[in-house]
């Protein structure tokens, strides 16, 4: 794979538009960065050679949308949609079942109705109350946003009162949308282990998809074969993603983490701006502090001491933070320790949490303290005498 044959110009929008499909990997024309669409298909022959090869991901192309199939993440949660909760993906997986055999328009109340009874089918308990109202509104909502389903006329958004609505549904991008091959599966955890399924070129598609779609890769978490092919190869992988796809790997002892400069090619930001990024931010050096000359590759932290050091932030600095999380410690510590967990930085433990030496990279590194550091002390007035024209005259 290489874009010998290709004009400096043409091989920078190819990149551009590999790192859109990353990022939206249901890319329309009506929808965000749609205006790529043109180039896309443009360059389909060479964005479809370079996922199958570079990732094994196949990519369809048409005139108004393009969908590049990714692999499935498994039993790993960190990847999911955020905002919708894990009942949220419940009925999306049957709002999806239901209209396959809806046709082009339906009712919302028509719609509600075949989805609850969907799931009394599947065994799946679905009252009508508010928490499961709000839950089926964020998967109508999401499918809105991908395009799947318009608002004809009406919202789907629903308050306490349900509203009608008419809605269309696009169902050219509705056979595109699962990636698992559902005909293949013969139960829900299988059809997961079946869209999870490594490229065709093993090891290195398998490795090679962690690099592009997660943070950070830890040796101690990829198997031996993997770890063994990701050791010698990462010269040649190093620059591999940043030809293609405009990523910077930094290599550590602990692992591979590929950050992209730009920021486009994330949905987690870390260091962030929210109250959360920045407590935990700050919370790291006492969380893997160690006096060992050999450190550990992971630091194993009682959930305790975690909800002590974020107290602590909380009383050093309290006009810094949210009220919000500050009111209530307990949640700010459920929720620092799972954003730590969402960049691969800490996994559950049996006696609380474990957090990779890797973090060591996010160690903030401050100018000083500012609760010892003190105003300069002001110089010394030296007092000038005065004179006058007596003094001079006496002067001489």
């Amino acid at each position: 794979m290489n874009f010998d044959d290709l004009s400096d110009i043409d091989a920078q929008n190819v990149v551009r538009c590999a790192r859109t499909l990353l990022r939206r990997p249901l890319l329309r024309t009506d929808g965000p960065d749609g205006e790529l669409m043109t180039l896309v298909y443009r360059h389909r022959a060479m964005l479809q050679d370079l996922f199958a090869g570079l990732l094994g991901y196949r990519l369809v192309v048409e005139r108004r949308f393009a969908r590049l199939y990714k692999s499935g993440p498994g039993r790993d949660d960190t990847r999911g949609v955020l905002g919708l909760s894990p009942r949220a993906y419940v009925y999306l997986a049957l709002t999806l079942a239901v209209l396959t055999g809806t046709g082009r328009q339906t009712l919302l109340s028509r719609l509600v109705a075949d989805i609850r009874a969907a799931a009394t089918e599947a065994g799946i308990y679905a009252p009508d109350d508010i928490v499961e109202r709000r839950a089926l509104t964020a998967a109508l909502r999401h499918l809105v946003s991908l395009g799947v389903m318009h608002e004809t006329e009406g919202t789907v958004a629903q308050d306490t009162v349900p509203q009608e609505a008419l809605i269309t549904i696009d169902t050219d991008l509705l056979g595109q949308l699962v990636i698992g091959p559902v005909g293949e599966a013969e139960s829900p955890e299988h059809l997961v282990q079946l869209a999870a399924r490594p490229g065709p070129r093993g090891v290195e598609h398998a490795v090679r998809r962690k690099l592009v779609e997660t943070p950070l890769v830890l040796y101690a978490d990829l198997p031996d074969d993997q770890a063994e092919w990701l050791r010698r190869n990462q010269r040649k992988e190093t620059a591999l993603l940043e030809q293609f796809f405009g990523l910077y790997t930094e290599c550590r002892v602990e692992g591979v983490l590929a950050s992209d400069p730009e920021d486009f090619l994330t949905d987690l930001y870390f260091p962030g701006t929210s109250t959360v990024a920045r407590i935990a931010m700050l919370a790291l050096p006492d969380l893997i502090e160690h006096e060992d000359e050999d450190p550990p590759a992971r630091h194993v932290v009682a959930r305790q001491r975690i909800r002590e050091v974020c107290e602590q932030l909380v009383e050093d600095y309290p006009n810094a933070w949210s009220k919000q999380f500050t009111d209530d410690l307990d949640r700010l510590t459920d929720e620092v320790t799972e954003l730590l967990r969402r960049m691969g930085l800490a996994v559950p433990h049996e006696d609380g949490w474990s957090i990779s030496a890797a973090a060591h990279r996010w160690i903030p590194m401050p100018d000083g303290d500012p609760e010892r550091e003190l105003p300069p002390a002001p110089e010394p007035v030296v007092e000038i005498p005065g004179w006058s024209l007596f003094d001079e005259e006496n002067a001489s």
